[in-house]
């Protein structure tokens, strides 16, 4: 049994590869075993948040079926640019792994300089989940949709406020935007956090709030809250009963995040093909995509070519948003 245990889970490249209907390039590739070690994972938040659940659940799973072991670095802080660094700065050798996604893309246009390039520094693996933007306000507020919320501001332009976390956040420029779009003079009140942000909302402090669904989800199981509106481009299967902001009258309001995996630049493409199969059969996994789904989230595969191609979009679509609400810093 032990023999066969070891033979199962200490496998070469090539027959992997060859199982997968991929060819490695080179012999001396194809005689290499990967893994022959732990392949590294560094994270740009801290550990027990929903990005770094995410993450845990999807790379135990392909733990499980495979000789792969992953070891999970979380590196919060500096919005990402200690993760993002350590990723850049590390081997191209299909032992580190990166956590990118619409932050990235988001702060690529934000900031005019930061110390790598998402798109030319790393190598797309695969897109893992994606959310979309919710708003929010106090379940007793007499404000029940996008439209009552505009005649309120309207008839009063200084009586509302919009609450979101901090400056540079996706939320924040997600409030920022949906004020521009209808025309709004309201303030948007910073928060640190995501809880105080709800608990602003939930206390009446803040009449609406922007974040995400795995933020809103103790408050919304309390009857505490209620939507307004998503910000996807059709109704998410998360939330069928709340309109999105197209519907409500906002075509351009479209707000939907995502995370994903990405290996430094110059990283073996027969690498990366395994690892975004791998990825792909357990995010199809109906387990999976439970969890997902109670965490706040929907499933998302994609191929690295797919993934690179919407991360490279969203680059070019906040760096429109973000200079015409002359937001750069």
């Amino acid at each position: 049994m032990r023999s066969t245990s070891l033979s199962r889970r200490q496998f070469t490249a090539a027959t992997m590869f060859a199982s997968s209907g991929f060819l490695p390039k080179s012999e001396a590739f194809a005689q290499a075993q990967y893994p022959s070690k732990p392949i590294r994972v560094f994270l740009p938040f801290a550990a027990g948040g929903i990005g770094d659940i995410t993450f845990r659940l999807v790379t135990g799973k392909v733990s499980e079926r495979t000789a792969m072991q992953f070891v999970i670095e979380n590196r919060p802080g500096a919005g990402g640019i200690t993760s993002a660094l350590a990723g850049k700065t590390s081997q191209a050798d299909g032992y580190t792994l990166v956590q990118v996604g619409n932050s990235y893309a988001v702060s690529a246009s934000l900031f005019a300089s930061l110390p790598y390039d998402i798109v030319k520094d790393f190598s797309a693996v695969s897109t893992l989940a994606q959310f979309d933007m919710l708003i929010a306000t106090k379940a007793s507020s007499e404000i029940n949709s996008i439209a009552r919320l505009r005649e309120i501001d309207k008839a009063n332009p200084q009586r509302l406020n919009f609450g979101a976390i901090s400056a540079g956040s996706t939320q924040n420029i997600a409030a920022e935007m949906f004020k521009a779009m209808i025309g709004s003079n309201a303030p948007v009140v910073p928060f640190k956090s995501s809880p105080e942000l709800i608990a602003a909302v939930q206390r009446g402090d803040v009449d609406v709030g922007f974040d995400y669904l795995a933020a809103f989800s103790s408050a919304l199981a309390s009857n505490e809250i209620k939507f307004l509106a998503s910000a996807g481009e059709v109704r998410s299967a998360l939330t069928p009963d709340t309109p999105t902001a197209i519907e409500s009258g906002l075509p351009g309001f479209v707000v939907t995040s995502w995370n994903g995996v990405a290996a430094p630049a110059g990283t073996p493409k027969e690498i990366v093909a395994l690892l975004n199969r791998e990825i792909s059969i357990v995010l199809q996994l109906p387990e999976i995509q439970e969890r997902f789904r109670v965490l706040g989230m929907e499933a998302a595969v994609s191929s690295p070519e797919g993934m690179a191609e919407r991360l490279q979009s969203d680059v070019g679509r906040w760096r429109g948003i973000i200079t015409k609400l002359g937001l750069h810093q």
